[in-house]
């Protein structure tokens, strides 16, 4: 398995496919396994690299003087350099979504196109963030997300409708109950204290390039409302797409339509 050490830390990798490189940085809570759709089909084409965000999958821990999403935007750019990738199109959902925004805005000479999924780099609406602040206490005080916990955050990341006996539910729901506190109190809460703790870069929006920008979403997405998807693509003045039958981890629960957005949007710009 790839690993780079940055900051002091393992960070994991895939690196998968040759061709004009394309960079998939996921959700929190998630493994860069949840790109694995896209993954397969894209890296038939493009050279296909996905981190594991610090504390998941199998990456180390969150490194110590980690205080900020510009701090793990940083830290992508260091595994960019690490893999001599000068330019890539990145394609961030959720978390991934708003450090990429930010090394979008540091490094523009990188950056060939920008894909922003599910994902919205406003600040967290005030009591939306004490909630999730009052959620991760909790995780904090007793080391686990405890049952009752799960039923509250597992369904938070699909659409309303979807089967809680499906796979694809059940497997997230067990690897959320199997993390280790350790990883829980060193990483996890920490991470999520950062993501909804970000400050407001929406005023920023309109210095990335609207041509290589586009913005997508779950028509379904209970966090990261649509509303939130079209707001963004207003104030950059690039279009956006709605994901059909999908939650916040649209490219899960609708993989094919995603890929093809996807697919089409490269082609577009390599």
């Amino acid at each position: 398995m790839p690993f780079v050490t940055i900051d002091g830390q393992p960070l994991h990798y895939i690196d998968q496919g040759t061709g004009p490189a394309v960079l998939l940085a996921g959700s929190y809570l998630w493994d860069q396994a949840m790109w694995a759709p896209q993954i397969a089909a894209l890296s038939q084409h493009y050279r296909v690299i996905a981190l594991d965000l610090w504390g998941h999958g199998e990456s180390g821990p969150l490194p110590e003087g980690t205080k900020s999403l510009d701090d793990i935007a940083r830290q992508a750019l260091a595994l960019l350099d690490h893999l001599d990738v000068d330019r890539v199109t990145l394609v961030g959902l959720s978390v991934g979504g708003m450090w990429g925004v930010r090394l979008a805005l540091s490094a523009p000479q990188r950056i060939n196109g920008l894909v922003l999924m599910d994902t919205y780099v406003g600040v967290e609406p005030e009591p939306t963030r004490q909630y999730y602040f009052s959620l991760f206490k909790q995780i904090e005080d007793t080391g686990v997300i405890a049952p009752q916990l799960l039923d509250i955050v597992v369904p938070i990341f699909f659409r309303p409708g979807i089967d809680p006996q499906s796979a694809l539910y059940q497997d997230f729901r067990a690897k959320l109950a199997a993390l280790p506190s350790e990883r829980l109190r060193e990483s996890i809460v920490p991470m999520g204290r950062i993501t909804f703790g970000r400050d407001d870069l929406l005023p920023r929006l309109g210095e990335l390039n609207p041509a290589t920008t586009l913005v997508m979403c779950g028509d379904q997405d209970k966090p990261r409302p649509p509303s939130e998807t079209k707001e963004m693509a207003g104030l950059i003045g690039c279009p956006y797409v709605l994901v059909p039958e999908a939650g916040h981890i649209s490219n899960l629960e609708n993989p094919p339509f995603v890929t093809e957005a996807l697919l089409k949007f490269l082609a577009e710009r390599n």
